[in-house]
Protein backbone atom coordinates (compact mmCIF):
# COMPACT_ATOMS: atom_id res chain seq x y z
CA UNK A 1 0.00 0.00 0.00
CA UNK A 2 1.43 3.41 -0.99
CA UNK A 3 1.67 6.02 1.74
CA UNK A 4 0.81 9.70 1.52
CA UNK A 5 2.90 12.45 3.08
CA UNK A 6 1.78 15.85 4.34
CA UNK A 7 3.55 17.33 1.29
CA UNK A 8 1.46 15.08 -0.97
CA UNK A 9 -1.59 16.61 0.68
CA UNK A 10 -0.36 20.08 -0.23
CA UNK A 11 1.44 21.22 2.94
CA UNK A 12 5.21 21.62 2.75
CA UNK A 13 6.73 21.71 6.25
CA UNK A 14 10.22 22.28 4.84
CA UNK A 15 9.03 25.37 2.95
CA UNK A 16 7.53 26.67 6.20
CA UNK A 17 10.82 26.19 8.01
CA UNK A 18 12.69 27.96 5.20
CA UNK A 19 10.25 30.85 5.43
CA UNK A 20 10.86 31.23 9.17
CA UNK A 21 14.60 31.42 8.56
CA UNK A 22 14.07 34.03 5.85
CA UNK A 23 12.05 36.38 8.04
CA UNK A 24 14.24 36.28 11.14
CA UNK A 25 16.30 39.32 10.05
CA UNK A 26 13.11 41.32 9.40
CA UNK A 27 11.69 40.43 12.80
CA UNK A 28 14.99 41.35 14.45
CA UNK A 29 14.96 44.75 12.73
CA UNK A 30 11.76 45.71 14.61
CA UNK A 31 13.08 44.90 18.08
CA UNK A 32 12.51 47.67 20.63
CA UNK A 33 12.88 47.88 24.43
CA UNK A 34 10.31 45.58 26.00
CA UNK A 35 10.72 42.64 23.64
CA UNK A 36 11.57 39.45 25.51
CA UNK A 37 13.11 36.63 23.47
CA UNK A 38 12.73 36.13 19.73
CA UNK A 39 10.62 34.15 17.31
CA UNK A 40 10.49 30.39 17.68
CA UNK A 41 8.70 30.13 20.99
CA UNK A 42 5.01 29.32 21.33
CA UNK A 43 4.11 32.93 22.10
CA UNK A 44 5.72 36.35 21.76
CA UNK A 45 6.55 38.23 24.94
CA UNK A 46 6.60 41.95 25.67
CA UNK A 47 7.24 43.61 28.99
CA UNK A 48 4.61 46.13 30.09
CA UNK A 49 6.14 49.62 29.66
CA UNK A 50 7.01 51.56 32.79
CA UNK A 51 5.98 55.12 33.58
CA UNK A 52 2.20 54.62 33.49
CA UNK A 53 0.07 55.31 36.57
CA UNK A 54 -2.84 53.16 35.39
CA UNK A 55 -1.72 51.32 32.24
CA UNK A 56 -4.43 49.87 30.03
CA UNK A 57 -3.70 47.46 27.20
CA UNK A 58 -5.60 48.05 23.98
CA UNK A 59 -5.78 45.77 20.96
CA UNK A 60 -6.82 46.29 17.35
CA UNK A 61 -7.17 43.87 14.47
CA UNK A 62 -7.71 44.39 10.77
CA UNK A 63 -6.89 43.17 7.29
CA UNK A 64 -6.12 44.72 3.93
CA UNK A 65 -9.33 43.84 2.11
CA UNK A 66 -9.42 43.41 -1.65
CA UNK A 67 -6.29 45.53 -2.03
CA UNK A 68 -4.67 42.10 -1.67
CA UNK A 69 -6.23 41.08 -4.99
CA UNK A 70 -4.28 43.83 -6.73
CA UNK A 71 -1.05 42.80 -4.99
CA UNK A 72 -1.54 39.17 -5.99
CA UNK A 73 -2.54 39.91 -9.59
CA UNK A 74 0.29 42.42 -10.11
CA UNK A 75 2.96 40.40 -8.30
CA UNK A 76 3.82 43.37 -6.06
CA UNK A 77 3.86 42.04 -2.51
CA UNK A 78 6.20 44.28 -0.53
CA UNK A 79 3.76 47.05 0.39
CA UNK A 80 0.59 45.34 1.66
CA UNK A 81 2.36 44.44 4.89
CA UNK A 82 2.75 48.14 5.63
CA UNK A 83 -0.99 48.53 5.02
CA UNK A 84 -1.70 45.71 7.45
CA UNK A 85 0.25 47.35 10.26
CA UNK A 86 -1.11 50.81 9.48
CA UNK A 87 -4.76 49.82 9.65
CA UNK A 88 -4.24 48.42 13.14
CA UNK A 89 -1.90 50.94 14.75
CA UNK A 90 -3.78 53.96 13.43
CA UNK A 91 -6.88 52.67 15.22
CA UNK A 92 -4.95 52.35 18.49
CA UNK A 93 -3.94 56.00 18.32
CA UNK A 94 -7.55 57.12 18.41
CA UNK A 95 -7.78 55.78 21.97
CA UNK A 96 -4.43 57.40 22.81
CA UNK A 97 -2.61 54.07 22.91
CA UNK A 98 1.04 53.93 21.89
CA UNK A 99 1.64 50.77 19.81
CA UNK A 100 3.89 48.21 21.53
CA UNK A 101 3.84 45.08 19.40
CA UNK A 102 2.30 43.44 16.37
CA UNK A 103 1.45 39.93 15.19
CA UNK A 104 0.36 38.73 11.76
CA UNK A 105 -1.57 35.83 10.27
CA UNK A 106 -0.72 34.72 6.73
CA UNK A 107 -2.92 32.08 5.08
CA UNK A 108 -2.37 30.65 1.62
CA UNK A 109 -3.17 27.70 -0.62
CA UNK A 110 0.49 26.90 -1.29
CA UNK A 111 3.33 28.64 0.51
CA UNK A 112 5.54 30.58 -1.87
CA UNK A 113 8.50 31.40 0.33
CA UNK A 114 9.61 34.34 -1.82
CA UNK A 115 6.16 35.94 -1.83
CA UNK A 116 5.58 35.37 1.88
CA UNK A 117 9.00 36.77 2.74
CA UNK A 118 8.26 39.90 0.71
CA UNK A 119 4.96 40.36 2.57
CA UNK A 120 6.62 40.01 5.97
CA UNK A 121 9.35 42.43 4.93
CA UNK A 122 6.55 44.95 4.42
CA UNK A 123 5.07 44.11 7.81
CA UNK A 124 8.45 44.71 9.41
CA UNK A 125 8.76 48.05 7.62
CA UNK A 126 5.30 49.00 8.93
CA UNK A 127 6.39 48.11 12.44
CA UNK A 128 9.55 50.21 12.09
CA UNK A 129 7.46 53.18 10.95
CA UNK A 130 5.14 52.56 13.93
CA UNK A 131 8.03 52.16 16.38
CA UNK A 132 6.58 48.86 17.57
CA UNK A 133 7.91 45.30 17.51
CA UNK A 134 6.91 42.34 15.36
CA UNK A 135 6.97 39.61 17.99
CA UNK A 136 5.25 36.71 16.26
CA UNK A 137 2.82 35.45 13.70
CA UNK A 138 1.26 32.41 12.10
CA UNK A 139 1.60 30.99 8.61
CA UNK A 140 -1.09 28.59 7.45
CA UNK A 141 -0.84 26.53 4.25
CA UNK A 142 -4.39 25.42 3.46
CA UNK A 143 -4.85 23.68 0.12
CA UNK A 144 -8.52 23.44 -0.78
CA UNK A 145 -9.35 26.62 1.14
CA UNK A 146 -7.34 28.96 -1.11
CA UNK A 147 -6.04 28.62 -4.65
CA UNK A 148 -2.28 28.14 -4.87
CA UNK A 149 -1.52 31.78 -5.72
CA UNK A 150 -3.93 33.39 -3.26
CA UNK A 151 -3.14 34.49 0.25
CA UNK A 152 -4.93 36.42 2.97
CA UNK A 153 -3.64 38.60 5.80
CA UNK A 154 -4.82 39.59 9.26
CA UNK A 155 -2.96 41.77 11.72
CA UNK A 156 -3.11 42.30 15.46
CA UNK A 157 -1.63 45.32 17.24
CA UNK A 158 -1.39 45.87 20.99
CA UNK A 159 -0.60 49.16 22.65
CA UNK A 160 -0.68 50.78 26.06
CA UNK A 161 -2.55 53.88 27.19
CA UNK A 162 -2.99 55.78 30.42
CA UNK A 163 -6.48 54.94 31.67
CA UNK A 164 -7.28 58.59 32.36
CA UNK A 165 -6.43 59.55 28.76
CA UNK A 166 -8.54 56.99 26.88
CA UNK A 167 -11.90 58.78 26.91
CA UNK A 168 -11.39 61.48 24.28
CA UNK A 169 -15.07 62.01 23.45
CA UNK A 170 -15.81 63.74 26.77
CA UNK A 171 -13.08 66.32 26.02
CA UNK A 172 -14.53 67.54 22.72
CA UNK A 173 -16.13 71.00 22.86
CA UNK A 174 -17.92 73.37 20.49
CA UNK A 175 -15.36 75.64 18.89
CA UNK A 176 -12.65 72.99 18.57
CA UNK A 177 -11.08 72.91 15.12
CA UNK A 178 -10.74 69.96 12.73
CA UNK A 179 -7.36 69.36 11.13
CA UNK A 180 -6.83 66.85 8.34
CA UNK A 181 -3.77 64.64 8.08
CA UNK A 182 -3.42 63.65 4.41
CA UNK A 183 -3.82 60.10 3.21
CA UNK A 184 -1.43 58.56 0.69
CA UNK A 185 -4.28 57.33 -1.49
CA UNK A 186 -7.08 54.81 -0.98
CA UNK A 187 -5.20 53.35 2.00
CA UNK A 188 -6.96 49.98 2.47
CA UNK A 189 -10.63 50.80 1.99
CA UNK A 190 -13.00 50.96 -0.96
CA UNK A 191 -10.98 48.75 -3.27
CA UNK A 192 -13.95 46.62 -4.35
CA UNK A 193 -15.61 49.77 -5.67
CA UNK A 194 -12.35 51.15 -7.08
CA UNK A 195 -11.61 47.93 -8.95
CA UNK A 196 -15.14 47.87 -10.36
CA UNK A 197 -14.88 51.44 -11.62
CA UNK A 198 -11.29 51.48 -12.85
CA UNK A 199 -11.07 48.06 -14.47
CA UNK A 200 -14.66 47.10 -15.35
CA UNK A 201 -16.24 50.50 -16.06
CA UNK A 202 -13.25 52.48 -17.37
CA UNK A 203 -11.37 49.48 -18.83
CA UNK A 204 -8.05 50.66 -17.47
CA UNK A 205 -4.99 48.44 -17.07
CA UNK A 206 -2.41 48.10 -14.28
CA UNK A 207 0.26 49.56 -16.55
CA UNK A 208 -1.74 52.51 -17.85
CA UNK A 209 0.09 55.73 -17.01
CA UNK A 210 -1.44 57.81 -14.23
CA UNK A 211 0.38 60.75 -12.64
CA UNK A 212 3.54 59.82 -14.53
CA UNK A 213 3.70 56.23 -13.28
CA UNK A 214 1.79 52.97 -13.76
CA UNK A 215 -1.70 53.07 -12.25
CA UNK A 216 -0.98 49.99 -10.11
CA UNK A 217 1.76 51.88 -8.25
CA UNK A 218 -0.75 54.54 -7.21
CA UNK A 219 -3.27 51.92 -6.12
CA UNK A 220 -0.73 49.97 -4.07
CA UNK A 221 0.78 53.03 -2.37
CA UNK A 222 0.90 51.94 1.28
CA UNK A 223 -1.28 53.47 3.97
CA UNK A 224 0.17 56.39 5.91
CA UNK A 225 1.14 55.58 9.50
CA UNK A 226 0.50 58.42 11.96
CA UNK A 227 2.31 57.14 15.06
CA UNK A 228 5.18 59.64 14.97
CA UNK A 229 2.76 62.54 14.44
CA UNK A 230 0.72 61.37 17.41
CA UNK A 231 3.77 61.13 19.64
CA UNK A 232 4.90 64.61 18.64
CA UNK A 233 1.49 66.22 19.23
CA UNK A 234 -0.31 64.13 21.84
CA UNK A 235 -0.49 67.09 24.27
CA UNK A 236 -2.15 69.24 21.60
CA UNK A 237 -4.64 66.62 20.35
CA UNK A 238 -8.11 66.52 21.90
CA UNK A 239 -9.35 63.58 19.83
CA UNK A 240 -8.52 61.63 16.66
CA UNK A 241 -10.65 59.91 14.02
CA UNK A 242 -9.09 57.34 11.68
CA UNK A 243 -10.82 57.74 8.30
CA UNK A 244 -11.34 54.20 7.04
CA UNK A 245 -14.39 52.37 5.67
CA UNK A 246 -17.36 54.74 5.89
CA UNK A 247 -15.23 57.77 5.14
CA UNK A 248 -15.35 61.06 7.00
CA UNK A 249 -19.12 61.04 7.40
CA UNK A 250 -19.19 57.78 9.39
CA UNK A 251 -15.87 57.85 11.23
CA UNK A 252 -15.71 61.43 12.50
CA UNK A 253 -18.93 61.12 14.59
CA UNK A 254 -17.25 58.31 16.58
CA UNK A 255 -15.26 60.95 18.50
CA UNK A 256 -18.23 63.26 19.15
CA UNK A 257 -20.56 63.43 22.18
CA UNK A 258 -24.31 63.33 21.55
CA UNK A 259 -24.74 67.12 21.65
CA UNK A 260 -22.04 68.11 19.16
CA UNK A 261 -21.67 67.93 15.40
CA UNK A 262 -18.73 68.30 13.05
CA UNK A 263 -18.93 70.73 10.15
CA UNK A 264 -16.46 69.86 7.40
CA UNK A 265 -15.85 72.25 4.51
CA UNK A 266 -15.79 70.02 1.45
CA UNK A 267 -14.03 72.74 -0.55
CA UNK A 268 -11.12 72.62 1.91
CA UNK A 269 -10.43 68.91 1.36
CA UNK A 270 -7.41 68.29 -0.81
CA UNK A 271 -8.90 65.51 -2.89
CA UNK A 272 -6.25 63.25 -4.38
CA UNK A 273 -6.08 62.69 -8.17
CA UNK A 274 -7.05 59.00 -7.89
CA UNK A 275 -10.43 59.99 -6.45
CA UNK A 276 -10.91 62.67 -9.10
CA UNK A 277 -10.26 60.00 -11.74
CA UNK A 278 -13.14 57.89 -10.43
CA UNK A 279 -15.50 60.74 -9.49
CA UNK A 280 -17.46 60.94 -12.78
CA UNK A 281 -18.60 57.34 -12.32
CA UNK A 282 -19.63 57.43 -8.64
CA UNK A 283 -22.28 59.45 -6.82
CA UNK A 284 -20.68 62.15 -4.64
CA UNK A 285 -22.29 60.92 -1.41
CA UNK A 286 -21.18 57.38 -2.19
CA UNK A 287 -17.62 58.61 -2.76
CA UNK A 288 -17.52 60.17 0.70
CA UNK A 289 -18.84 56.98 2.31
CA UNK A 290 -16.54 54.57 0.50
CA UNK A 291 -13.26 56.50 0.37
CA UNK A 292 -11.14 58.74 2.57
CA UNK A 293 -10.97 61.28 -0.30
CA UNK A 294 -7.45 62.30 0.70
CA UNK A 295 -7.93 62.57 4.46
CA UNK A 296 -6.35 59.71 6.44
CA UNK A 297 -6.86 61.04 9.96
CA UNK A 298 -8.73 63.98 11.48
CA UNK A 299 -7.49 65.70 14.62
CA UNK A 300 -9.77 67.63 16.95
CA UNK A 301 -7.72 70.50 18.32
CA UNK A 302 -8.25 73.53 20.56
CA UNK A 303 -8.11 76.82 18.70
CA UNK A 304 -4.99 77.89 20.62
CA UNK A 305 -3.09 74.80 19.39
CA UNK A 306 -3.99 74.97 15.71
CA UNK A 307 -0.88 76.88 14.70
CA UNK A 308 1.49 74.41 16.38
CA UNK A 309 -0.29 71.38 14.96
CA UNK A 310 -0.22 72.75 11.42
CA UNK A 311 3.47 73.56 11.77
CA UNK A 312 4.35 70.12 13.16
CA UNK A 313 2.18 67.66 11.21
CA UNK A 314 3.48 67.54 7.65
CA UNK A 315 0.84 68.30 5.05
CA UNK A 316 -1.89 68.99 7.62
CA UNK A 317 -4.58 71.60 7.00
CA UNK A 318 -7.77 73.00 8.54
CA UNK A 319 -11.02 71.49 7.28
CA UNK A 320 -13.74 72.38 9.79
CA UNK A 321 -15.03 72.99 13.26
CA UNK A 322 -17.09 71.43 16.07
CA UNK A 323 -20.53 73.01 16.57
CA UNK A 324 -23.54 72.53 18.82
CA UNK A 325 -26.03 70.02 17.40
CA UNK A 326 -26.98 66.37 17.13
CA UNK A 327 -24.00 64.06 16.71
CA UNK A 328 -23.11 63.80 13.03
CA UNK A 329 -20.58 64.95 10.46
CA UNK A 330 -21.90 67.41 7.89
CA UNK A 331 -20.17 68.20 4.61
CA UNK A 332 -20.70 71.87 3.76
Amino acid sequence: MSQISYKDAGVDIDAGNSFVENIKPFVKSTKIPGVLGGIGSFAGAFELPKGFKEPVMLAATDGVGTKLKLAIDSGIHNTVGIDLVAMCVNDLLCNFATPSFFLDYYATGKLDVTVATSVVAGIAEGCIQSECALIGGETAEMPGMYSEDDYDLAGFAVGVAEKSEMDRVSLVRAGHKLIALPSSGLHSNGFSLARKVLFDKMNLDFNDEFNEKPLIETLLTPTNIYVKTFKALRNEIVAMAHITGGGIVENLPRVLPENLMAEVKESSIKVLPIFELMAPHIDRAEMYRAFNMGVGMILVVEDADVKKVLATAEGSYLIGEIKEGKRKAVML
